[in-house]
């Protein structure tokens, strides 16, 4: 059986001490299978849910030939007739719900509105703006260049056609597609289970929420962090709380994590500290991908599988992210590197998040060799231009330059640095955090 770290070391520009951030994505990505358990739901229970088959319609949709507007449906020939105005004979109304069940002669119309029926034979519609009717009479006269044979009228199956797919397997469900699916007489589906993700903060200065602050002590904040971003994605989550720098309470929280979930979150205790053990722990029942990414923050990054038996291959097996423990750095590692394996796993098809181009209000300093993401604040002019500000200090320990920011800057691996007015790329939060 190949591991990780030997399929690992044949990814183009492998660095064990720097790997560049498109190599790391490249390995999570094939590392990252989906779960196989699927299971029934009632479709308002769907939200967010990932679709585990394609859904064919069983109807066509719209069911009939329909009026797009208020107006008069009539047959085509009326405007072929060669005079600049046509006039029509009205026989019945068509409503929602309520057709019109007679048939139309060649100068006959019927007053439709807007989802009626099309009647017999009639496959135009005039808007009513567009006609002349005297008070009390039965007829109306309208422009015959005024519109085109067949306007106006919306075809039966034009929405969706029966036995077409409606929605295609690794879809996450939005409330538009529960709706979709309503109107197709559809109130169950199946859909892969949710994913189970374990998660605990590692280190000995660190207190829960409730606890005093000793000196030297600080309110953990990164479980709180990954918990909101889990959410997001709509996994099932297992806080495991804060394991102290002690190699028997981080061996069995590694080990209890892996038997109850599929992937296994840590922040903290993955960098070169004399306290962080992590590493050492992975030797013995794990195998890692990599430690080190050539990424700002977030260079202190592990990836690899854990097992919950004493050897690797022993018990059962979860991914495993070993995120750096600053503030920031967990939050960007999470959404450039776990974000989309998650969305994998799910069974969801992830699309690669949005770059918008922007210029940089300000002149950022960049070593080239490393991708970077910077906070930033974004703006769209009255030209539809894009411009940012980065937010002051962009050190990985300060939390506000996330909550201050609305966007990343994202600066390319080989990009050195940028001067004022230059364009960059940004990645937008919203939607994102």
């Amino acid at each position: 059986m190949t591991t990780l770290n030997e399929f690992s070391r044949c990814v183009a520009q492998y660095d064990p001490h720097a790997l560049p951030v498109s190599a790391a994505q490249a390995i999570v990505r094939e590392w990252a299978t989906p779960v196989t358990a699927i299971e029934r739901v009632p479709l308002r229970d769907a939200l967010d849910r990932v679709l585990a088959a394609d859904i064919v319609s069983p109807i066509n949709v719209p069911a009939h030939d329909n009026s797009a507007m208020d107006g008069y449906a009539f047959n085509r020939a009326a405007l072929a007739t060669g005079a600049s105005t046509v006039d029509l004979t009205i026989v019945g109304k068509a409503l929602a719900g309520h057709p019109f069940a007679g048939r139309v002669e060649a100068a006959q119309c019927v007053h439709v509105m807007t989802g009626a029926c099309m009647p017999a034979d009639c496959d135009t519609v005039v808007p009513q703006e567009l006609v002349e009717r005297g008070s009390g009479t039965a007829t109306i006269r309208f422009a015959a260049n005024a519109l085109s044979a067949g306007a106006n009228r919306r075809l039966a199956g034009e929405d969706l056609a029966r036995g077409h797919a409606a929605l295609r397997a690794g879809r996450i469900m939005r409330a538009s597609d529960l709706g979709l699916l309503a109107s197709l007489g559809i109130g169950e589906l199946s859909v892969r289970r949710r994913l189970r993700v374990a998660f605990f903060s590692t280190g000995d200065e660190l207190r829960s929420l409730g606890e005093p602050l000793d000196p030297g002590s600080v309110y953990d904040s990164n479980r709180y962090t990954l918990y909101a971003m889990l959410r997001r994605l709509n996994v099932d989550t297992l806080d495991l709380g804060v394991v102290r720098d002690q190699p028997a309470a981080l061996e069995a929280a590694l080990r209890s994590a892996a038997a109850s979930a599929d992937v296994v979150l840590t922040s903290g205790g993955v960098s070169v500290g004399e306290a962080d053990f992590t590493k050492q722990l992975l030797q013995t029942f794990g195998d890692v991908a990599f430690w080190s990414l050539a990424m700002r923050p977030g260079r202190p990054l592990a990836f690899g599988r854990v097992w919950s038996g004493a050897h690797p291959g022993l018990g059962l097996p979860a991914l495993f992210f070993g995120l750096p423990g600053n503030p920031v750095a967990v939050m960007v590692t999470f959404y450039q590197i776990v974000r989309e394996a998650l969305l994998r796993m799910s069974g969801a098809t992830p699309q690669a998040l949005p770059l918008i181009h922007a210029a940089s209000r300000r002149a950022i300093r960049k070593r080239a060799g490393r991708t970077e993401y910077q906070r930033g604040v974004a703006e769209q002019g009255a030209n539809g231009q894009w411009h940012v500000t980065p937010t002051g200090s962009q050190s990985s320990g300060v939390l506000s330059s996330m909550s201050e920011a609305n966007c990343f800057i994202v600066l390319g691996h080989d990009e050195a640095d940028i001067a004022e007015g230059e364009r960059v790329d940004i990645m937008l939060f919203d939607g994102l955090i």
